[in-house]
């Protein structure tokens, strides 16, 4: 404790898991309660574009921001926003209000760290810990919001269980978003316990001496969301539920195990990381995972999927922690909200383009064809982040 305020790292974490715990079960409730209303599966995936695509402008306009304003402001203010989303979800079933509030609210049909929230928690977390510990920091915080993730995901059985008690199946759906407000409240309550703080110094513009490194980083980064919003854990959910006919309480316990196995990649590759390099462990356990990917597309029975799946888990998420650290490595400190925000913001357009696409071929009955096109276009993106950032590397591995 500092005074009457957690540690701001601490602070960090622990809203990053209240969120990312929402996010968890939402991602898996939230095609299963479209489908109740009467929608398609291509109604899904648009509703999933949307909320993508509002993400990217929210996540651009809050870290071009950043670097002028509060961070606790911004934060409190992100807060605010998840509990009115999720309110407004439980309080209608209008798909155009649906549709609305997916685009300039927080639902997260990816289940991860795509989020309004991401670059100013990147600032806070870099600012808080030495730069020997930024890649061990960024672990942890990727660990506990997938742990928190993985419990979440637990919760979206709960619509089962409340029906089982007589509850309407279309309010037990709403109960889950009130949740999500509910913890979207508890975020802010964290956030306000972060000290007041601006940057040192606003730079005249958001992004200087780095800018060319970010935008190629950037340029990368988009090519890879593009190919992970063929499977956003929404459109994996579903089509786990239209190929296989797995039921909602299965889905949920096999998302828990999928966020647990990511969690506990994360300290790792902050070892592997130290030893060879965050861009070589970024690269060398990506590739692993999208062949895996590839493979549960043609699997014939669910238990063959599900085990590939689970090996995509253990390997797909280790360039999490390690890319927030590189990023935050390679440029200086009064950069850090806009590189954060600008290499994500390409990530969350390019994410949202795919979702709807998916749909459509889910629709189509081509159930392989997403994540066949995620598997190669990762690929495709592992290889030129080797070609062109292997020599540039973070003051740190200079050092070493």
């Amino acid at each position: 404790m500092e005074g009457r305020f957690l540690t701001p790292a601490a602070c960090v974490y622990l809203a990053r898991g209240l969120r990312d715990f929402g996010d968890g079960f939402i991602a898996i409730v939230l095609p299963v309660y479209l489908i109740a209303l009467g929608l398609s599966a291509f109604h899904v995936g648009v509703v999933a574009t949307l909320a993508l695509g509002g993400s990217a402008l929210l996540t651009l306009g809050v870290g071009l921001l950043g670097a002028r304003y509060d961070v606790r402001k911004l934060l409190l203010a992100g807060s605010t926003l998840m509990a009115g989303t999720g309110i407004a979800y439980a309080a209608t079933s209008d798909y155009a209000v649906l549709l609305l509030v997916a685009f300039v609210g927080t639902i997260n049909p990816s289940g991860g760290s795509t989020s309004v929230f991401v670059p100013l928690e990147h600032t806070v977390l870099s600012g808080a810990v030495p730069a020997a510990r930024r890649t061990s920091a960024f672990a942890r915080y990727s660990l506990l919001g997938a742990l928190a993730g993985a419990a979440g995901s637990l919760l979206a059985a709960a619509p089962a269980w409340l029906q089982s008690t007589g509850m309407d199946a279309i309010a037990s759906f709403k109960a889950m978003f009130l949740a999500y407000a509910l913890l979207g409240v508890l975020g802010g309550v964290v956030y306000a316990r972060i000290p007041p703080r601006r940057l040192d110094a606003a730079p005249a513009a958001p992004l200087g001496p780095s800018r060319g490194i970010v935008y190629r980083l950037a340029a990368l980064f988009s090519v890879d969301a593009f190919a992970g919003g063929f499977v956003v854990q929404s459109l994996l959910a579903l089509w786990l539920f239209e190929r296989f006919d797995m039921s909602l309480g299965a889905a949920s316990l096999f998302f828990f195990w999928t966020g647990v196995l990511s969690a506990f990649s994360f300290p790792v590759a902050a070892w592997i990381g130290a030893r060879i390099g965050l861009v070589n462990t970024m690269v060398f356990t990506h590739i692993p995972s999208s062949l895996c990917l590839i493979g549960a597309a043609f699997a014939p029975t669910l238990e063959l999927a599900l085990g590939l799946l689970l090996a995509r888990s253990a390997l797909s998420q280790m360039d999490v922690p390690t890319r927030s650290s590189y990023v935050m490595a390679v440029v200086t400190e009064a950069e850090r909200p806009a590189a954060a925000s600008i290499t994500a913001v390409p990530r969350s357009l390019a994410s949202a383009a795919s979702p709807a696409m998916a749909g459509a071929l889910f629709a189509a009955g081509l159930y392989a064809w997403p994540l066949v096109l995620c598997g190669v276009l990762k690929i495709a993106y592992d290889v030129a982040l080797l070609l062109m950032f292997r020599r540039v590397k973070p003051p740190e591995e200079r050092l070493a």
